[in-house]
C-alpha cells in the first residue's frame, strides 16, 4: 500500500510538474512585470490576451490601419525596452502561451532596414504552440534616417538587437513556465535572412536551428546590384523599360529556358544551365509593344550582368536570373532604387538625403561602402563551425525569380560553406532550397507556398533531413500545383508521366 501511494504521488507530481511547464494563468503573466528582473531591459507591459485576436498598433507612417489578428489562443503579451548601450532603445515583445505551450521558443526576423515589432509572424509561431518573440531592431519605421549620429543604434540594427532579444526572451520564457525551452528556433525572409546569418555567424549558442529565407546577407555589394539596376533603366528616358515590354522579355526567356529540364510548364527549373540572350526580344524595325528598343536592351543585359569592380575584376554582386522579368519593376521600375539599397548609400555610406544615385561608382565607392558597412550589417562569412558543431540545423530557401535579393547569391554562399566545412558537414547541416519562378520571399509564377519550419522541426528534433519540401502555387484560395523543392544541386524532374502539376510525379536528381 505504501509502495502504491508512492506511485500515485510521483504520477501525480509528475503531471503538475507537466501542466507548470506548458502553461501560466492570467494571474501569473500580469505578476511577471514586478518579478521579472531582467540586466539592461526593463518589462513596460505583461498583459494577458484571451479574446482570441489582437489589434496591433499602428505602424509609423501607414497608409492604413493594421489588420486584426484572429483565431489565437490566449496568450501573455510581454513587451521590453532593452538598452544594451547608452544610445540604445530596443521594443522587444514575447507572446507566452497561456496553455498548450510546446516547450519551445521562436523568434521572428524583420524585412528592409527592420523598424517595427512583426505582429503577424508572432501570430502564427504562436498558433504553432510556441513562446514567440520579436524586435523593432531599436528605431522606428523601416528607413536608415536613424544610423546618422547614432553608431550604437546601427549596432543594435545590425546584430545586437535580435540577439539580446533572445536571451532577454528566453529568461522570460524560464521564468514564466518554470522551464527553460528545450528548443530555439530563428525564422527570418529577406532582411530577416541577413539577421538568421548573422545569428549563425556570430551567437551560434543562441538557436538550435534557423529558416533564412531569400537572405541579404551581404547589405554592402547586394545594395550596388540594386543601384545597377536602377541606373540601367534610368540612364535616359530611352533606356526605361514598360512593364508591357517585361512581359514580352519574359516570354522570350521562357522560349530559351523552360524546356531545358525536358518540361514546358512556364518554370524554368534551373536559370544557371540556361544561357539566355535579351536580343532576341529586339524590335526588328521600329518601337513597338512587344520587343526592346536598342537602349531598353543595353539597360536588360545591365541587369541580368552581375556587377563587376573594373579595377579588381572581382564579381561584386550576380544579377536576376532569366524568368524574374516579370517583378522588375520592383527594382528597376521606380523613380529611384529600391529603398533598402537607397537609405544604405544616403544614410551609411555618403551621409547625404539627397544623394544622386545615378553618380555611385563601383571603382570609386566599393571600398568605402565596405568599410563604412565594416561587418556590422553585412553577414558573409561560411565559417559557422560553432553552429553546426552543436547540433543546428540551418534551412536556407530562395526564389529563382526574386530581384530584391539575386537568388545566385545564396548559391554562392552554399558554395563557400562547402569549401570552408567540406561538403560532409554542410550536408549534415546546411540545406539550400531554390523555388522556379518564386519571387522575393513569395510569390511568382511557381509554387511558393510552403512551411519550411516544418522541415527544420523534424530535421533537428527526428533527425530525417529533409530530401525534398512540398511547395504549393494557389489561385483563387485553391492549390492547382504542387512541386518538391530540392536540395541544391538537386531540380525536380518529371518522371515520364502523369500529372505536371502534381508533385508525386517528380524526383529530385541533380541536373
Amino acid at each position: 500500500m505504501r509502495l502504491l501511494t508512492s506511485l500515485v504521488c510521483a504520477l501525480s507530481c509528475a503531471a503538475s510538474l507537466h501542466a507548470q511547464a506548458t502553461s501560466m494563468d492570467a494571474a501569473a503573466c500580469e505578476r511577471l512585470a514586478a518579478s521579472l528582473k531582467l540586466p539592461n531591459a526593463k518589462v513596460t507591459l505583461a498583459q494577458p490576451v484571451t479574446s482570441r485576436q489582437f489589434m496591433p498598433p499602428a505602424a509609423p507612417g501607414a497608409s492604413a490601419p493594421p489588420a486584426a489578428l484572429i483565431d489565437l489562443p490566449a496568450f501573455c503579451r510581454v513587451a521590453l525596452t532593452l538598452t544594451p548601450s547608452s544610445d540604445s532603445d530596443i521594443k522587444s515583445e514575447v507572446w507566452l502561451p497561456l496553455a498548450g505551450w510546446n516547450g519551445k521558443f521562436q523568434q521572428v526576423g524583420n524585412g528592409g532596414w527592420g523598424g517595427s515589432i512583426q505582429y503577424a509572424a508572432l501570430a502564427s509561431a504562436l498558433r504553432r504552440g510556441y513562446a514567440a518573440s520579436s524586435t523593432d531592431t531599436g528605431h522606428v519605421g523601416d528607413t536608415a534616417q536613424f544610423v546618422v549620429g547614432h553608431p550604437e543604434k546601427l549596432i543594435d540594427f545590425g546584430y545586437r538587437a535580435v540577439h539580446e532579444t533572445a536571451v532577454q526572451s528566453k529568461a522570460i520564457v524560464t521564468t514564466a513556465y518554470a522551464a527553460a525551452p528545450r528548443l530555439s528556433y530563428f525564422v527570418g525572409c529577406s532582411g530577416g535572412g541577413r539577421q538568421a546569418f548573422m545569428e549563425a555567424q556570430r551567437y551560434p549558442q543562441d538557436f538550435d536551428g534557423i529558416v533564412a529565407g531569400a537572405p541579404g546577407y551581404n547589405r554592402t555589394d547586394q545594395s550596388f546590384q540594386l543601384v545597377a539596376a536602377s541606373q540601367a533603366t534610368h540612364h535616359d528616358a530611352a533606356s526605361f523599360i514598360p512593364q508591357e515590354k517585361l512581359a514580352a522579355l519574359h516570354r522570350a526567356a521562357l522560349n530559351a529556358c523552360d524546356q531545358r529540364d525536358g518540361l514546358l510548364d512556364g518554370l524554368i527549373s534551373d536559370p544557371m544551365r540556361c544561357k539566355f540572350n535579351p536580343s532576341v526580344a529586339a524590335c526588328a524595325g521600329t518601337d513597338a509593344p512587344d520587343c526592346l528598343t536598342a537602349p531598353q536592351l543595353r539597360a536588360a543585359k545591365a541587369i541580368y550582368a552581375p556587377v563587376m569592380n573594373p579595377r579588381t575584376g572581382e564579381e561584386v554582386f550576380p544579377g536576376v536570373e532569366p524568368g524574374s522579368e516579370p517583378r522588375w519593376t520592383v527594382n528597376a521600375g521606380g523613380a529611384r532604387p529600391l529603398g533598402m539599397s537607397d537609405d544604405f548609400f544616403k544614410y551609411m555610406v555618403f551621409k547625404d538625403p539627397s544623394w544622386d544615385f545615378r553618380t555611385l561608382d563601383v571603382a570609386k565607392h566599393l571600398e568605402h561602402a565596405r568599410k563604412a558597412d565594416g561587418g556590422v550589417v553585412s553577414a558573409t562569412s561560411p565559417d559557422i563551425k560553432q553552429f553546426i558543431n552543436r547540433g543546428a540545423k540551418f534551412v536556407i530557401y530562395h526564389g529563382w525569380g526574386d530581384t530584391n535579393v539575386p537568388p545566385r547569391s545564396s548559391v554562392n554562399y552554399y558554395k563557400r560553406l562547402v569549401e570552408t566545412l567540406g561538403a560532409s558537414d554542410t550536408d549534415r547541416s546546411v540545406r539550400l532550397y531554390m523555388a522556379p519562378g518564386m519571387g522575393h520571399c513569395g510569390g511568382g509564377e511557381g509554387p511558393n507556398v510552403f512551411d519550411a519550419l516544418a522541415a527544420l522541426e523534424q530535421w533537428r528534433e527526428e533527425g530525417k533531413a529533409p530530401a525534398e519540401i512540398l511547395a504549393s502555387q494557389l489561385a483563387d484560395g485553391r492549390v492547382v500545383r504542387t512541386r518538391p523543392l530540392c536540395p541544391y544541386p538537386q531540380i525536380a524532374q518529371y518522371k515520364g508521366a502523369g500529372n505536371v502539376d502534381d508533385a508525386s510525379n517528380f524526383v529530385c536528381r541533380n541536373p
